[in-house]
């Protein structure tokens, strides 16, 4: 839990508390979670361009300008590494949704992804904004990578108030 001095979407507060141990994965027996990176570049821009119109249609991703048509591996790729460096900065953590027992990286690897992120100035009801998509090929993990999300974040996570659209 969120000690009660940090208040939700304050500017002058981190993210999350400076001793917090950011979890580096999540294990369930139908998919595994570990921070996106670089070396995911090939298995992560497969999963989501060939999952556009799914993506569009989960909880969380209407409206939103991505995923983008035609988004090239460089593009994608320097994606990968905002989101790594956010990581490393502790201001917003992305993780791939990956095969339960997948070794190194290849295009049928990467599931999905988890993007965990300060809920906004606008949104004073909410400490993390919290988003999930699959493949449009599995989509049947939509809804236990929802719920496995959901229980991680109140057993190991200092947020309050996530807010993560309903399945």
């Amino acid at each position: 839990m969120a000690s009660d001095s940090t208040t939700p979407n304050d500017p002058e507060q981190p993210f999350v508390p400076a001793d917090f141990d950011v979890p580096r994965t999540l294990e369930t027996d139908r998919f595994r979670l570990e921070p996106l990176a670089p070396e995911h570049n090939a298995a992560d821009l497969a999963a989501w361009s060939g999952s556009i119109e799914h993506i569009r249609a989960t909880p969380g991703f209407a409206g939103r300008d991505w995923p983008t048509e035609g988004m090239t591996a460089e593009e994608n790729l320097a994606d990968l590494r905002q989101h790594a460096e956010e990581f490393a900065q502790r201001v917003g953590f992305t993780y791939a949704v990956l095969q339960p027992d997948a070794g190194d990286t290849d295009d049928g690897d990467v599931l999905g992804c988890v993007y965990i992120h300060p809920a906004g100035e606008d949104d004073a009801d909410h400490d993390a904004a919290v988003r999930s998509w699959v493949r449009a090929e599995r989509a049947e993990l939509d809804l236990p990578l929802y719920e496995a999300v959901l229980s991680w974040l109140a057993e190991e996570w200092p947020f309050r108030a996530p807010r993560y659209a309903k399945r």
